[in-house]
């Protein structure tokens, strides 16, 4: 990742009938000043000017963006999504202020983008083109844009583009990234990853198991996880996990949750300290599990490598 804040890209822009911007493809994303880079704009002559099928026209776009301002162009947000995927920067390490006013809702289609209105008046033509709509969203898969290297994808709907992943990431049919989060390292993902989660190195997600985001809840803290950690299948967790932990299957810890130090120094009644979780966010070598006789929500001190991922699926 490199440190400087101004990233540039040459590539196209998809504009509807109305005038509508509805997205930009940038096959390359580079730090600096736009004006020091070499472009080959010949390589793009050929895939500009009208799609009538889907009343849009492909046009060539160039822009440079202060990754520390706020976005203010379709063409803008599209580009900083495109510098996250392309691991130019890490989550949250951008300013992604109101993105979603910059952001039309698409029909997205295996043809391209279409305004939602046009998807609808041109159904039939589309269909005699064979053209089929895959979603209406603000945000488009990610392989449509971007093809991470060293990375496995099951289910290409369930990763947006803007997800950052890093070489040696698999993520599993029901493994969900949203946009500004992903992984830093290799990891396993069968879980649901939310805006502004990141997860370390040799991690794995379980199935089924959430980590929040901040994007409902009014929430702001940002969760992350550690390196060599397990959240646990239908597990979940609202607080960060530091690194060798273990959430153990179906547990879910928030900030408000109850956990009972097990291992801690007795109280007065003979009893353990209980503290909330918000306390324990981020610490390493932590085990959280559910007491099976009482019901209560313990937290252990571990020693050790909390997951070791099979180097087979992720090389």
């Amino acid at each position: 990742m490199s440190d400087a804040r101004t990233v540039w890209g040459f590539g196209l822009t998809t504009i509807a009938g109305d005038g509508t911007v509805l997205d930009a493809w940038y096959p390359e994303v580079r730090t600096g000043d736009a004006a020091a880079g070499d472009v080959d704009r010949g390589a793009f002559e050929s895939l500009v000017g009208p799609d009538e099928r889907r009343n849009v026209t492909v046009e060539t776009v160039q822009l440079q963006v202060d990754l520390d301002q706020a976005p203010t162009s379709t063409a803008d947000a599209y580009l900083r999504l495109h510098a996250l995927s392309h691991l130019v920067v890490r989550p949250n390490e951008l300013n992604l202020d109101g993105i979603f006013a910059h952001l039309p809702t698409v029909a997205w289609t295996n043809a391209g983008p279409i305004l939602p209105a046009d998807a609808a008046r041109l159904r039939p033509a589309l269909q005699r083109a064979g053209i089929q709509v895959q979603g209406l969203d603000k945000f488009p898969r990610l392989t449509d844009y971007v093809q991470p290297s060293g990375v496995r994808i099951a289910d290409a709907s369930r990763v947006r583009l803007g997800a950052h992943l890093s070489p040696g990431t698999t993520v599993m049919h029901e493994g969900f990234v949203n946009f500004n989060a992903g992984t830093l390292g290799a990891s396993m993902v069968e879980g649901r990853i939310s805006q502004g989660v990141v997860v370390g190195d040799g991690s794995d997600i379980g199935g089924g198991s959430s980590i929040m985001g901040t994007l409902s809840g009014g929430g702001t803290h940002r969760v992350s996880i550690g390196a060599r950690t397990l959240l646990g299948a239908n597990a979940g967790i609202g607080i960060s996990l530091g690194d060798d932990c273990i959430v153990e299957a179906g547990l879910y810890v928030t900030a408000g949750t109850k956990v009972v130090l097990a291992d801690g120094p007795a109280t007065p009644d003979g009893g353990r300290k209980t503290v909330k979780g918000a306390e324990l966010s981020g610490q390493d070598g932590l085990l959280f599990r559910r007491n099976s006789l009482s019901g209560a929500v313990e937290a252990v001190r571990r020693a050790g490598v909390g997951v070791t991922l099979n180097e087979a699926l992720h090389a």
